[in-house]
């Protein structure tokens, strides 16, 4: 088993946060873009990140954006919140990935592939919160730590997909008693993110749905994204889409408006 202190001793690394960082994030908070911008290129390794996010091709941006207060603002506060929140994950992110099969540039398609899909759908939702723009972010986090857990207990958990067809998440259950939207939680509460993100992030496993209505919409939204993300091609090679046992009868509602908000984008 692995105790929960291992686990915190992961969360705890997220995030690494320099001073130009913590401005970044600060102004962001306040709404204050023009400020968050200027504080943001004074980090080099953020700037860097930040080009290199928003000029992939599912942005959609026909020309290459560069400066920093362009970036933040096309973006807009919620989506430049989310964006740094991203980058303060990728200081976590291994050299080289052992358990999933992944790399540095994969890595950022996932964040990217889901960041830009949740606001799509946010959008579609008239949601504005800048703290459910940024929730997505801890699904890739929690991916990184349980990357860690894994590696610690490699070949038990190879035993254990070997001798049944159990998932991901069951596994990271039976050896962590923490699930991947248990971490999620513990990462949102690490970067004291209100309450309810936490909630959200659990309503999305599918299985541990909230009191609130309002906060199971979000949570089955968020489970049919994680499930339409991890299911391309990309993602099952790297091992990814065994983490999700995708739970029909709890988005059986709202399957047919996803699937029409993603071929509305898509066309």
């Amino acid at each position: 088993m692995i105790t929960k202190n291992i686990i915190d001793t992961y969360i705890e690394q997220i995030p690494p946060a320099p001073e130009a960082l913590k401005k970044t994030i600060s102004f962001l908070n306040a709404a204050e873009l023009t400020k968050a911008a200027q504080a943001a290129q004074d980090d080099l390794a953020l700037s860097s990140y930040l080009k290199e996010l928003v000029n992939k091709p599912i942005f959609g941006f026909k020309n290459e954006v560069s400066n920093i207060s362009q970036i933040f603002g096309i973006l807009g506060v919620e989506k430049s919140q989310q964006a740094v929140y991203n980058y303060m994950i990728t200081l976590l992110s291994p050299s080289k990935w052992k358990m999933f099969q992944l790399n540095r540039n994969s890595f950022y398609n996932l964040q990217a592939d889901l960041s830009v899909n949740w606001q799509k759908i946010l959008h579609h939702l008239n949601i504005s919160d800048k703290e459910i723009h940024s929730a997505i972010t801890l699904l890739p986090a929690s991916i990184l730590v349980a990357e860690a857990l894994f590696c610690q207990k490699k070949e038990d958990v190879n035993l254990l997909r070997s001798a049944s067809a159990i998932d991901l998440n069951t596994i990271l259950q039976r050896l962590c008693a923490m699930d991947l939207f248990d971490i999620c939680q513990a990462i949102s509460q690490k970067w004291e993110m209100d309450a309810k993100i936490g909630v959200i992030v659990q309503a999305a496993s599918g299985v541990k749905p909230a009191d609130d209505e309002a906060i199971n919409i979000l949570g089955k939204w968020m489970h049919l994204l994680l499930f339409y993300t991890l299911s391309k091609p990309s993602y099952i090679e790297a091992g990814l889409n065994d983490f999700i046992d995708f739970q029909i009868d709890y988005v059986d509602d709202i399957y047919s408006e996803f699937a029409q908000v993603m071929e509305r984008y898509l066309s």
